[in-house]
Formats: structure tokens, C-alpha cells, sequence
């Protein structure tokens, strides 16, 4: 892959923003580099423009090297990031799975970037020679979501490798639900592929969906495009602590995770027992996908209980579907009740 024949041409010739913190990163008794407020610290002092020591962290808890890693705004910016930097607007297009997570499509269209849907199957899973097939020489990127949004299953590896090694653009692979599926993660084999882009985030298995920390792991050459485009301090510093803090705490985490696939395995199997349910599709992830019968009328009558999903009929291959996300034993057990008195 020539990554320069990828890249917009007026990306290859930027001139980034170089901060104060970019131009010196060392320990001093005085700064006066950056019009900085001398008050208030830490907060008043702006934050490593390049998370040097959350990297450092990251990759060790994830077996890659700070060179590899992104950090950004959720998982949101290295994806709108991915489009401003490889696709023309207006010229070039990027491939998504259909359904899947809606922000590509929403990036893409702020961008003035065409969008090309592969439906997956009725099963949902990934036909990578249809995909393939679809795709041509303005196609820059391609969206795969794994575990899948709204559909909860993780794409078979064998479909998404097919479609890493033959597309000839980027492939980004979102692995935001992949903590509930363990041993199905690509980061593993990320050196193989320099063409590949895998999206991890701490706002699902972590708990932290309110500090918006988002991860990209790719090539070095491929982050070194995100830091010549993002702004200068797109992470702040309350967020870059806290995740410190999350990753010291890890067998938390690892608990948490414990318990909502074990809650993810007693809903479905307690969900099944419901005359109105139809069929609930198998999840890697934290939630599940429920089609029954009048999705819409099921969503209305739990809202006025105070109990709130995702009614996904409108979404491709879901109709009458909806998306119920794994809460804790009590909260789970307050969906589960308000549907034993609709009965």
C-alpha cells in the first residue's frame, strides 16, 4: 500500500500546527511558552498534545507500541479524521456495511463524501465479495463494525481478512463492543496489515462513555497522518488522568465485563419465554437484538414504565427489532418485569 496515493493531495503538503507543548515536552522550574494562566494548576497548563504517558500504558495493556496509537474525542474523531484525510470531497467515496453504526454515514456526509451500502445478509454476516465487488478507484475507505451496531454480531474473520488484503484502500475495523467478545480482536495481527485501522473506545466495557475517549491503532504512518490533522489538544486532562486512573483499576473493569455477558446470556434466555418475541439474534456484544411482534407498540408501552430502548424497525434487515442494552441485574430485572405485566 502507497500511502501517499491514498492521501488528499493538500494533506500531503500541510503544514501542521506546532504548539508551545509540541516544541518543548521536558520538566522546567517556569513556563511562559504558552500564554498560559500561572494559576489554578494542574488545570491551568495545557495538556500533552500527544498523551505521551497514556500511550505508554495503552500499549502495554493492548500489546502494541505508543507509535501505533491514536487518541481522540471518542471514537467519532479518528473516524471523521480517517474521511478528511483520504477522501476528496466531492470526488471519492467510502463502503459501509448495511446496517451498522450510523456516525460513518453522518461523517461522510459532513464531509461531502459518497457512501456506498453492502447489505449484509439476512443472518448478518459480511459477504466480502460483494463488498469487493462494490467497490472501485474512488472507494478510499471501508467501515466494518465488529462486533456489528445494531446487530451485536461479530463479522466472520475470515470475510473481514478477505476484504483487508484484497481492498486496495484503507480498511477500518470498529471494535468498540469487543471487551464481550473476547479472543475475536484483529489487534493481534494489526503488523500484517498496514492498511488496517482498528477502533477501540473506553466508553462501553470501561464504563466511560462520559470522559469520550476514543483509540485508533494502525500503522505508524497512518497515525502520524491523525497527528498532523487533529487539533493541537484534542484530549484533555481530566480525561487523560481518568483513564490513567481506569487502567490501574483494570480487574474492575474485567468483573464488570464478567458480569454482562453473564447478564447478556440470562436475557436471552429469559427473553425467549415472551409470547410477543419472535427470535433474538446472537450478541458479542453488550446488547441484544430483539425482533417482536409490534417493536413499536413494545418500545411505547416500556417508555411510560420508565424503561427505555432502541427501537431499530426502521433500520435495515431489523425490521419489528429492538435493540435492548445489558444493565445490571436490577435494571435488567425492571425490563423484565414491566414485560410480564404486559402480558
Amino acid at each position: 500500500m502507497n500511502l501517499d496515493n491514498l492521501l488528499r493531495k493538500n494533506i500531503k503538503t500541510l503544514q501542521p500546527y506546532s504548539s508551545a507543548r509540541d516544541e518543548y515536552t521536558g520538566e522546567a522550574m517556569v513556563f511562559l511558552d504558552a500564554n498560559e494562566n500561572p494559576f489554578n494548576y494542574p488545570y491551568n497548563r495545557y495538556p500533552d498534545p500527544l498523551q505521551r504517558e497514556l500511550k505508554e500504558k495503552i500499549a502495554r495493556l493492548k500489546g502494541v507500541t505508543p507509535e501505533q496509537i491514536f487518541l481522540g474525542n471518542g471514537s467519532d474523531e479518528p473516524i471523521d479524521l480517517l474521511i478528511r484525510a483520504f477522501c476528496e470531497p466531492g470526488e471519492d467515496a467510502l463502503a459501509i456495511i448495511d446496517p451498522t453504526y450510523g456516525m460513518y454515514q453522518v461523517a461522510a456526509g459532513i464531509n461531502n463524501v459518497n457512501v456506498k451500502k453492502i447489505s449484509l445478509t439476512e443472518s448478518f454476516e459480511l459477504d466480502a465479495r460483494e463488498l469487493l465487488k462494490n467497490t472501485d478507484e474512488k472507494t478510499k475507505l471501508v467501515f466494518l463494525c465488529s462486533p456489528n451496531n445494531p446487530t451485536g454480531n461479530c463479522l466472520d474473520k475470515n470475510a473481514v481478512l478477505e476484504v483487508v488484503q484484497n481492498f486496495p484502500g484503507i480498511v477500518v475495523l470498529d471494535e468498540a463492543y469487543i471487551d464481550f467478545a473476547p479472543g475475536k480482536s484483529l489487534l493481534p495481527q494489526l503488523k500484517e496489515f498496514p492498511n488496517l485501522v482498528i477502533l477501540q473506545t473506553f466508553s462501553k466495557a470501561w464504563g466511560m462513555a462520559g470522559i469520550r475517549l476514543g483509540m485508533a491503532f494502525a500503522s505508524p504512518e497512518i497515525i502520524s497522518v491523525f497527528n498532523k490533522i487533529k487539533y493541537p489538544y484534542n484530549l484533555n486532562i481530566l480525561t487523560q488522568q481518568k483513564a490513567l486512573e481506569l487502567i490501574e483499576n483494570k480487574k474492575q473493569t474485567e468483573k464488570w465485563i464478567k458480569l454482562l455477558i453473564a447478564e447478556r446470556e440470562k436475557m436471552t434466555k429469559l427473553l425467549q419465554d415472551f409470547p410477543f418475541v419472535e427470535h433474538i439474534y446472537p450478541s458479542d456484544a453488550n446488547f441484544i437484538l430483539v425482533k417482536m411482534h409490534d417493536a413499536r407498540g413494545v418500545y411505547e408501552y416500556l417508555k411510560e414504565k420508565g424503561v427505555i430502548v432502541r427501537d431499530r424497525s426502521k433500520v435495515h434487515l431489523c425490521a419489528e427489532s429492538l435493540r435492548i442494552t445489558i444493565g445490571t441485574s436490577e435494571e435488567n430485572g425492571q425490563l423484565l418485569l414491566a414485560l410480564k405485566e404486559l402480558i
